[in-house]
C-alpha cells in the first residue's frame, strides 16, 4: 500500500507496537528492516525505532541517510533512532554516566508541532545507556530529563528524535505524541478495517482466480476469520477441520454449529486416536509439538489428496516479521506446525495464499465483525495450535485429558457467567504433573493438582496475571474440588511473563 508510514527496525522489543499505534491512529504502517529502505516505496514518514545495540559498535545497524533525506517526508528516530540521526548530522554519542530504564519525567523545553497539546511534564519510559553528548549546529532542545539531559531533539525541519518510548503504555502521553508526529505525514494512507476487507477480498480473488482453495479451520479467531474472508470472496473453497484429540470440552461440536451458523460448509476428521497413540510416552514438549505437527499435516494432506491448488493459511502479520527478523531462534521458542517440507513446497510453488498477513490479532477480531461473525467467535481466548498437550506437561493420557477438560470448561463457564471472560486476554486450567496429599471424606486422598492461568496481553510478547476476585476463585477451586474426579489441590498461577511464559509447554 504506497503512501504507508514505514517502521524501520533496529531491534527493538517494542518496535511492533509501534506499527499498531500508528494504525490505531488511522494511518496504514508497515515494518521494515533497515536494508529494506529503498523498498518502502514513497511513505509518508518515516519511523526509526529503537534497539538493543549500540551506535558506537563497529558494527551497529545503519541506514541509508542520504536516501533518507531524498524522500523528502518526516522522520522521527526513537533511542537508537535518535542517536543514530543525531551521528548522521555530525553530532557525537556517548555512554552515559547512568543507565536509564523504566519510568523517567519528559520536560517540555521548546515549543513544537510534536508536543502540541502535552503537558509541560509527564511520564515517559526510557530504555538506553547511551546519550547525544553532543549536538550539531543549529539543533534545537524540544524536551529533558529531570537532570537536564536532552531527550528530544530536532537537527532539521522534518527530523526529530526522542529518547524514550512512546508506543508503550507507561508513557503516558505517547499515544498523543506519536499523533502529533502522524499530522505531519504527507497523505498518508488511511487505515480504516472496513475499507480494508475490501482490498483483504481484492487480493484473495486476484491471487485464487478460478482455483480451489484448501483451507484448515479450527474454530479459532485466526482460521474463522480466514474461512469467513474467503467465503465473503466467493472463491471455491475447502474447509477441514482436524479433531486432534486435544481440544476442549465439547469444542468439536462447537465449531461445527459455529461455521454451519454462518452458512460455511466444513468437514471434521476424527483423528484422536491417532495422536494420542503418537504421543504415548513422550514427556519432552518440543517433541510433542514436532509430533502434533507433523501428524496434522500428514492427516490433512491425506484428506485432501495430492491435488491442491491453493493452501490458504492464518499467518499474521507478527508471524510474518518474527519470521524475517528472529532467524533461528524463534523456531526453538515454539514449533509451529505450518514450518514443514509440504507446506514450504506448496509456497516455493505459489499456491499459499495468506490473506491476513498484513494484520495484527486485534485488527483480525475487527476484521471478523465486519464478515459478520459473532462476538463469541471473534472474543474467543487465544488456544494454542497443539491443544492441550502444552496443558499437560508430562505423558500425555485420555484422564488427565478429562481432567483439564472438565476443570477448564468450569472456569471458563465461571468466567463467562461473572462477566470476567471478555476482560480477559487467555484463561485456562492446566495440570500439574504431580499427585499431593489431601483428605476427601473421612479418607486421604492422593490425586492431582490443578492450576488456573489467567493473563492480560496485547501481542503474547509479554504478560501479566489477572487480579480475579476471591470469591470467583473460589467458587471455581470449589467446584473442581467436589466435580472433577483425580484433583485434590488447585492453584493460581500469579508468574508474568517474562520469566514465565503464558502456557505451560
Amino acid at each position: 500500500m504506497d503512501r504507508s508510514i514505514a517502521v524501520i527496525d533496529f531491534g527493538s522489543q517494542y518496535t511492533q507496537i509501534i506499527v499498531r499505534r500508528v494504525r490505531e491512529e488511522g494511518c496504514f504502517a508497515r515494518l521494515y528492516q533497515p536494508s529494506e529502505l529503498r523498498d518502502t516505496g514513497s511513505p509518508s514518514a518515516v519511523i526509526l525505532s529503537g534497539g538493543p545495540r549500540s551506535t558506537l559498535e563497529e558494527d551497529a545497524p545503519d541506514i541509508d541517510f542520504d536516501y533518507l533525506k531524498s524522500l523528502g517526508v518526516p522522520v522521527l528516530g526513537v533511542c537508537y533512532g535518535m542517536q543514530l540521526l543525531n551521528r548522521k548530522f555530525g553530532g557525537e554519542v556517548s555512554p552515559g554516566h547512568t543507565r536509564e530504564y523504566g519510568p523517567a519525567t519528559l520536560v517540555v523545553q521548546d515549543e513544537s508541532s510534536l508536543f502540541e497539546g502535552i503537558h509541560t511534564r509527564s511520564q515517559i519510559w526510557m530504555s538506553h545507556s547511551d546519550t547525544c553528548s553532543r549536538l550539531p549546529e543549529g539543533t534545537r532542545v524540544l524536551a529533558e530529563n529531570l537532570d537536564g539531559i536532552p531527550v528530544a531533539l530536532e537537527w532539521c525541519p522534518g527530523f526529530q528524535g526522542i529518547q524514550f518510548h512512546p508506543e508503550v503504555s507507561h508513557t503516558k502521553e505517547g499515544k498523543a505524541i506519536l499523533a502529533n508526529f502522524l499530522r505531519l505525514a504527507v497523505n498518508p494512507a488511511k487505515f480504516r478495517i472496513a475499507s480494508f476487507k475490501d482490498h483483504l477480498i481484492d487480493r484473495v480473488r486476484a491471487q485464487v482466480g478460478s482455483r480451489k482453495v484448501v483451507c484448515g479451520v479450527s474454530g479459532g479467531v485466526d482460521s474463522s476469520v480466514l474461512a469467513a474472508l474467503l467465503h465473503e470472496s466467493q472463491v471455491d473453497t475447502r474447509n477441514i477441520f482436524v479433531d486432534n484429540g486435544l481440544l476442549r470440552k465439547g469444542e468439536a461440536r462447537q465449531v461445527e454449529a459455529q461455521f454451519r451458523s454462518i452458512g460455511i460448509k466444513i468437514e471434521t476428521i476424527d483423528a484422536s486416536a491417532r495422536f494420542l497413540e503418537a504421543l504415548a510416552g513422550v514427556t519432552d514438549p518440543e517433541e510433542k509439538r514436532r509430533r502434533i505437527g507433523r501428524l496434522f499435516v500428514q492427516v490433512f494432506f491425506d484428506a485432501v489428496g495430492k491435488d491442491v491448488d491453493m493452501l490458504a493459511q492464518g499467518t499474521l502479520y507478527p508471524d510474518v516479521i518474527e519470521s524475517a527478523t528472529s532467524g533461528s531462534i524463534a523456531s526453538t521458542i515454539k514449533t509451529h506446525h505450518n514450518r514443514v517440507d509440504r507446506i514450504m513446497e506448496l509456497k516455493a510453488e505459489g499456491r499459499v495464499i495468506e490473506p491476513l498477513d498484513e494484520l495484527f490479532k486485534d485488527e483480525v477480531r475487527a476484521l471478523g465483525r465486519t464478515l459478520g461473525l459473532s462476538d463469541e467467535v471473534v472474543g474467543r481466548h487465544p488456544f494454542p495450535g497443539p491443544g492441550l498437550a502444552v496443558r499437560c506437561p508430562g505423558e500425555i493420557t485420555p484422564d488427565k485429558l478429562e481432567i483439564i477438560r472438565e476443570a477448564d470448561a468450569i472456569f471458563i463457564g465461571q468466567l463467562r457467567e461473572q462477566g470476567w471472560y471478555d476482560h480477559v486476554w487467555q484463561a485456562y486450567a492446566g495440570l500439574i504433573p504431580v499427585k499431593t496429599v489431601g483428605v476427601k471424606g473421612d479418607e486421604r486422598s492422593y490425586e492431582y493438582a490443578v492450576t488456573l492461568r489467567a493473563v492480560i496481553s496485547e501481542d503474547a510478547m509479554t504478560a501479566d496475571w489477572v487480579r480475579l476476585p476471591y470469591d470467583l476463585l473460589a467458587e471455581v477451586s470449589n467446584r473442581i474440588l467436589n466435580e472433577v474426579r483425580g484433583v485434590n489441590r488447585v492453584l493460581y498461577d500469579i508468574s508474568t511473563k517474562p520469566p514465565a511464559s503464558i502456557e505451560w509447554e
